[in-house]
């Protein structure tokens, strides 16, 4: 290499000829890499435990001949690269070839003034380019050198060995190698053998120690071995033979091998060698429960705890009994329960390195088994690998289990208790049942009516079998499931339930994870009941709320939202009794409240236009990144490259997955049910789902062109959708102003302290009354759909379709490349607002 080249030139070569270095050791040895990797997998997994000695030899040795025959079908091909070739490689990659023509001397005109300096010209452009210089990226080639992926076998395997295999088992392996291939003793002429014996000692696998060669221990050596390792002999010659006194011989051995156990301290002398035996008891393991487990809001049993063994944990248990003496024998609980079995559930362990100390979790989902809520005792069990158990200590404890707070729901879960109990509880059962079902208009589904007056014939038949039992006790259980979770047909109920179930754990001191969850319901539910009630009398939520007819002090949707972020955060700050007062009331002031009408009398119809406008926006982003995506790929197909086209197409149809279902949602919500132009506006976003879902299909298979006019369609379907909206909501404004004017709201926010819903704390913020812009900035009406008077671009039959149609050329114009950038940015920007 020339010393007299830059640095960066220099850099560039030899960083090329590194990576030639990797292609041809690549290209040469892959199928000895690959050979190598698949024999160390092998050995980590144990093979050699399950050959015998004559077959692992002869594998052993075939797998010898292949590996050398790998090694010289890669010498034969190994080519040493140099770094001239380095150098070309890289001269290849800049125009004109600058390196070379740095190396060049003038033959013609060598003693002409203008010759030189053309030449001299010549070199300082060529030094330019030469500047340029990068390292070329290696290619082994190995795609058509291996078609059927071997390689990746080789990875694999090794990767799964490093990660799976029992820590220590490749040692082991490797030393069985060792002693199937170590030759016989030579026996001397007089008939004695020089070596005449081979011993090993192999400790049990549960301790995942190495087996031991005793030919090649020193003299005088003791040895320290696990209970349970087996020693076995390999005799040659006459007289040769064994006196031992550490354990009985194993059955089936032959008097040239014999086999024994290590069950005590002892000695072992084979043909004039003596070997001090001491053996290692192996003590019982240990485990101990870690702190009490607390009620989870998910009703699941966590428990933590702790182990150890010197040998490493084999397996372990939680054994759950029910705590008979402890259990209130009232009501459905008075008789006898029937026998039940215990439950027994198995301790998590790591499945890799060592076991000898386990600190752990128990997770387990009773919330379903009929001892759930009601006491237990819990032991923990584990056992080493020679099954010697340890045992920790009973702990009492009510075993975890769902909470229902519904009161139908909560006698449902307490007769399907009852009847797990026992079924002599089948008749008074039947009575809770008839009594919770007794005039049911108003607070049960027909359905679910229905549903229990069949539980309470069949309780009443008879002769309950066990199978009817528990058929009728998941029935029981589903039916208390969704009555808990929604089956609530008034969204206000179930947001009241909300709050009281919140405040009942605020009062009882519920740990922080169930507290968590019901505000995580609070808000939900209070959500629900706002759209709910916005879209039934066509108002937006985050307009303004009346919660006084005679004061008129009104609140905004956000100042809801602030309520309860502040509730939130005494929760978490553990300031429970504020948090208690500012729920109560929250509590009051949503029971009085109602939707009052603001000016416009628009703001529930232009909720939905504004959420698909915004839906539409994220759609003409999607397909603009889909073309550019599709122009990257073509790219890369040009220049021979495998880019990551597969995984950002996939990243595409996620996103395209949940704008279609984002518009779904939107489409349950559209005001307008019923009218000629409502249910138009239905049906547009019925072909733009459908529209959109052909377009993730089409990302996921790698049709770009086809996801793009998939998107195109959908784009338009949704754009006549909103069209239809707009029409809609200017038909009903006319009819207001013909026959029935709309009132207008207030127009003050709360008035100082006393008109703030949470007392002094301040949170009330004025109602934002700034006009509403388009995109490009003129101002809307009350519609948000046309544009006012006084716009040019207004004028018209159609303004809205004006716009689409300016927009329409702006994404024309965008996708011209001969554009100047900064015009083309200008233009992108403008898109961004649409």
């Amino acid at each position: 290499m020339d010393r007299d080249e830059p640095r960066r030139i220099r850099r560039a070569v030899w960083l090329t000829r590194a990576g030639m270095w990797w292609e041809v050791l690549a290209a040469a040895f892959w199928p000895l890499g690959v050979l190598l990797a698949l024999v160390l997998a092998a050995l980590a997994f144990g093979v050699t435990d399950l050959l015998s000695s004559r077959v692992l030899f002869w594998s052993m040795a075939a797998v010898v001949l292949a590996v050398l025959s790998a090694l010289a079908w890669g010498l034969r091909r190994f080519r040493r690269p140099s770094a001239e070739a380095a150098r070309s490689r890289v001269d290849l990659t800049l125009p004109g070839r600058p390196l070379s023509a740095l190396r060049d001397q003038v033959a013609v005109g060598a003693g002409d003034g203008g010759a030189a300096a053309l030449w001299r010209a010549h070199l300082a452009r060529m030094q330019a380019v030469a500047s340029a210089a990068r390292p070329v990226a290696p290619d082994a080639r190995l795609r058509w050198r291996d078609p059927v992926a071997l390689r990746l076998v080789g990875m694999v395997a090794l990767v799964m060995a490093l990660i799976f295999a029992p820590t220590g088992q490749l040692g082991q392996g490797i030393a069985a190698l060792g002693a199937t291939f170590r030759p016989m003793p030579e026996v001397r002429p007089g008939g004695e053998a020089g070596s005449s014996w081979e011993g090993w000692a192999e400790p049990p696998a549960y301790t995942r120690r190495p087996t031991l060669y005793l030919n090649a221990l020193p003299e005088g050596q003791g040895l320290e071995l696990p209970k349970g390792s087996k020693l076995s002999f390999r005799l040659y010659g006459e007289g040769a033979g064994i006196v031992q006194d550490i354990g009985a011989a194993l059955p089936g051995g032959e008097p040239s091998a014999p086999e024994f156990m290590a069950e005590r301290d002892g000695v072992v002398e084979v043909a004039g060698r003596r070997f001090d035996v001491t053996v290692l008891p192996d003590a019982a393991p240990v485990v101990a429960p870690g702190k009490a487990p607390e009620r989870r809001a998910d009703g699941r049993l966590v428990q933590e705890f702790t182990a150890s063994d010197d040998n490493g944990i084999a397996g372990g248990q939680a054994v759950i009994t029910l705590d008979l003496d402890a259990v209130d024998r009232r009501f459905g609980l008075a008789p006898d329960p029937e026998p039940r079995e215990t439950v027994a559930l198995d301790l998590p362990l790591p499945a890799t390195g060592s076991r000898k100390q386990v600190r752990g979790r128990l997770v387990g989902d009773l919330a379903r088994h009929p001892w759930a809520n009601l006491p237990v005792t819990i032991s923990l069990q584990v056992e080493d690998g020679i099954e010697q158990q340890g045992v920790s200590a009973p702990m009492r404890m009510v075993l975890p289990g769902r909470r229902f707070f519904d009161p139908l729901a909560a006698a449902l879960i307490e007769v399907r208790r009852d009847l797990l109990w026992s079924r002599e509880n089948a008749a008074r059962s039947a009575q809770v049942l008839r009594a919770a079902s007794w005039q049911p208009d108003g607070f049960i589904e027909e359905e679910l009516y229905h549903g229990l007056r069949g539980a309470v014939g069949t309780l009443e038949a008879g002769n309950l079998s066990e199978e009817a039992r528990n058929k009728l006790a998941q029935l029981l259980w589903d039916a208390a499931v969704a009555l808990e979770d929604g089956g609530l047909a008034d969204a206000l109920e179930r947001m009241q339930q909300a709050q009281e179930r919140l405040s009942e754990a605020i009062r009882n001191g519920a740990s922080p994870d169930e507290i968590q969850r019901l505000m995580d319901e609070l808000k939900q539910a209070t959500d629900d009941y706002l759209d709910m009630l916005a879209q039934q009398q066509g108002e937006d939520p985050a307009q303004r709320f009346d919660r006084s007819a005679q004061n008129r002090q009104q609140i905004t949707g956000d100042q809801i939202q602030q309520m309860m972020d502040e509730i939130q955060r005494l929760m978490n700050e553990g300031r429970m009794a504020e948090a208690q007062e500012l729920l109560e009331q929250f509590n009051r002031m949503m029971q009085n409240l109602r939707v009052t009408q603001s000016e416009g009398g628009e703001g529930g119809r232009q909720r939905p236009m504004n959420r698909l406008a915004e839906t539409l926006r994220d759609q003409q982003k999607l397909a603009d990144e889909a073309m550019r995506q599709m122009q990257d790929q073509y790219g890369q197909w040009q220049q021979g490259q495998e880019g990551q086209g597969s995984q950002d197409n996939q990243q595409l149809a996620d996103r395209q997955r949940e704008l279609r279902e984002d518009l779904g949602r939107q489409r349950g919500l559209l005001p307008g049910r019923g009218t000629p132009q409502g249910e138009e506006a239905r049906r547009q976003l019925d072909e733009a789902g459908r529209a959109m879902e052909d377009a993730e299909q089409s990302l996921r298979e790698g049709d770009a062109a086809g996801a793009m006019e998939r998107q195109a369609q959908a784009i338009q379907a949704m754009r006549e959708g909103m069209r239809a909206l707009g029409d809609m909501m200017a038909q009903d404004r006319q009819q207001g102003q013909d026959g029935e004017p709309q009132q207008g709201g207030q127009q003050d926010g709360p008035e100082g302290p006393s008109g703030d819903p949470r007392g002094q704390r301040g949170l009330a913020q004025p109602y934002d009354r700034r006009p509403q812009t388009d995109p490009l900035g003129r101002a809307l009406s009350g519609d948000g759909g046309s544009i006012t008077s006084g716009d040019p671009l207004a004028e018209g039959g159609d303004p809205s379709r004006k716009a689409r149609e300016l927009q329409d050329e702006i994404r024309r114009r965008t996708g011209e490349r001969e554009r100047p950038r900064d015009e083309r940015d200008y233009l992108g920007r403008l898109l961004e607002n649409f």
